[in-house]
């Protein structure tokens, strides 16, 4: 097989940005489902497809979302895909077998958190190939409790993040990446300086220009970062029996 430097599936990937603002127009029902079923063959551990994916589509529902974290992406998108942490099925599945279920734990979060971002990711790559645009929304997890009300989520699930999906109503500039040898090491890990990270911040701001949002880089980084973190997330999944009061995170 003939090897490329590039071909039209990495064009698109390399052109990605997030679009948060969208036209009415919705997308049909079908296409949606191809969109989704292109995602769900994303990589899976063991192939147990530890996640769900709730498609809230209805504006009532988009609103009570909205109500607990305000983003326009939500309201406006066409559809907003909730990516759901599920080991309610793997229950099921291990109860067939024995009545001992072990769901908590760093683990068990990690197999659901990246079966559940692999099938996002390629959801979004499927999504934009078709023209349509999209951005994921992670600060749901700060009212994890109050959207799992909302959609009604059980015993072993957890909310990930939310994908907003739709028509962009406008184009976006790529936003510039950390650079590649900063990122990727040849064999072992290398501690890098400071510099690394002002130079990266004077990039982020050339690229912004008028445009900034009133902080650099590593600003939002260190208000993430720099603080206690918040408890929303821990919380619920001790509620949804995920993990343990003498777990932490």
């Amino acid at each position: 097989m003939a090897i490329h430097d590039s071909s039209e599936t990495m064009d698109l990937m390399l052109q990605h940005a997030s679009v948060r603002n969208f036209t009415d127009e919705k997308i049909p029902t079908e296409t949606l489902h191809a969109i989704i079923e292109a995602g769900r063959a994303a990589s899976s551990w063991k192939n147990f497809q530890s996640y769900s994916i709730i498609s809230v589509s209805k504006q009532a529902t988009k609103e009570q979302i909205y109500a607990f974290q305000p983003q326009k992406s939500i309201l406006a998108a066409s559809h907003f895909l909730v990516f759901v942490g599920d080991l309610n099925r793997a229950e099921k599945a291990v109860k067939l077998h024995t009545p001992d279920f072990y769901p908590d734990g760093s683990e068990n979060l990690l197999i659901s958190s990246v079966d559940a971002s692999l099938a996002a990711q390629n959801t979004l790559l499927a999504a934009e190939s078709l023209g349509y645009g999209g951005v994921i929304v992670g600060l749901i997890r700060d009212q994890a409790a109050d959207i799992s009300k909302i959609l009604d989520l059980p015993d072993y699930t957890y909310p990930i993040f939310g994908l907003a999906l739709g028509v962009p109503a406008q184009s976006n500039a790529v936003k510039p990446r950390l650079p590649y040898e900063t990122v990727v090491f040849e064999e072992t890990y290398q501690v890098q300086e400071a510099s690394v990270i002002t130079a990266y911040d004077q990039l982020q701001q050339d690229y912004a220009g008028e445009r900034r949002a009133g902080s650099s880089w590593s600003e939002r980084v260190a208000a993430q970062f720099g603080q206690v973190p918040q408890s929303a997330t821990l919380e619920n999944l001790r509620d949804k029996k995920l993990m343990k009061k003498h777990h932490k995170i």
